[in-house]
């Protein structure tokens, strides 16, 4: 395999899901706020048919476009714990009842918060009209948004496991090269030494690319993952930040934070502010923390 003509095609390629992964949680919350828009709009529809099924309205056409749209716009403003929930109990293979309390627990306040932000705002509007809003008997009408709510949690969970299967397997996943050279990481073990990878292989929709290791400007950790940076793209790889920035310090990378990696060759300039803390510039406009816990080591190792 000719590696740098591979590299040079990996550069080359500006995929969708590399443009998406920049602004994801923008495009995310646009297709959930279009989706409820279209969902809500037909059910208020129907809501006014129904009502005037016999040409004589007992509602104003704009009252079921109200509860609707107020329906929506609570989803959307609590959307973040649902993610937050999603997140923090995915679906394991041990633990079952526990998770599954989790879940229910989740439900319950997802459709409390839910119920007390539509009312309210269905309550502002009455009022801006000059008439009253009613919820009815709180029991009995909680009960009722609850068990559409708690539908409503499972399908987004479904969606976002989906979601993250599908994005994962486009994403791709990194991996050092030399962990593919057993024949290479044995002759450096014979020297007392770890083979310093020169490139990360990262794997694509059952395609292989190769990143050049000098070409990853900076590091973080991200829970199991660690996200490469390198030229507006990033590449997850499984691992920890410890053993990525042990593993990458001969070939000029440095820790400066406790979430954060760096390689010298992309700093621009490095400023120290007075409480020991600094900031860390690159050439690509990226701003990084510079923790005063890695602060000496890291002069050392530029040094």
């Amino acid at each position: 395999m000719n590696i740098e003509r591979q590299y040079q095609a990996n550069t080359r390629a500006a995929t969708w899901v590399e443009r998406f992964d920049r602004r994801r949680t923008l495009y995310i919350y646009l297709a959930l706020a279009a989706y409820l828009f279209a969902n809500n709009t037909i059910n208020a529809a129907s809501v006014w048919t129904e009502h005037n099924r016999d040409g004589v309205a007992d509602i104003q056409l704009w009252e079921p476009f109200a509860w609707e749209y107020t329906s929506a716009l609570s989803t959307l403003l609590l959307f973040p714990f649902l993610l937050f929930a999603f997140r923090h109990n995915p679906p394991r293979l041990t633990g079952f009842g526990r998770q599954l309390g989790w879940h229910l627990l989740a439900t319950l306040l997802f459709a409390a918060a839910h119920v007390s932000l539509m009312v309210l705002m269905r309550e502002l509007l009455y009022a801006l009209g000059g008439g009253n809003y009613s919820f009815g008997p709180w029991l009995r009408e909680f009960w009722y948004e609850y068990r559409k709510d708690a539908w409503g949690y499972a399908v987004f969970f479904c969606l976002y496991l989906a979601f993250r299967l599908a994005y994962s397997r486009l994403k791709g996943e990194a991996s050092l090269i030399a962990e593919n050279e057993p024949a290479a990481n044995a002759a450096a073990e014979q020297v007392g030494q770890q083979k310093v990878p020169e490139h990360f292989l990262v794997k694509k929709l059952d395609k292989e690319f190769l990143v050049r290791v000098a070409d990853i400007e900076w590091i973080e950790s991200a829970g199991n993952y660690v996200n490469l940076h390198s030229r507006g793209r990033i590449y997850p790889m499984r691992g920890t930040l410890t053993t990525i920035a042990e593993r990458l310090a001969p070939a000029g990378f440095s820790r400066i934070h406790r979430g954060l990696v760096v390689n010298h060759n992309a700093i621009e300039h490095i400023s120290i502010q007075p409480s020991g803390d600094g900031e860390v510039q690159l050439q690509c406009g990226k701003q990084l923390n510079l923790s005063r816990r890695y602060r000496d080591a890291f002069k050392q190792a530029l040094a």
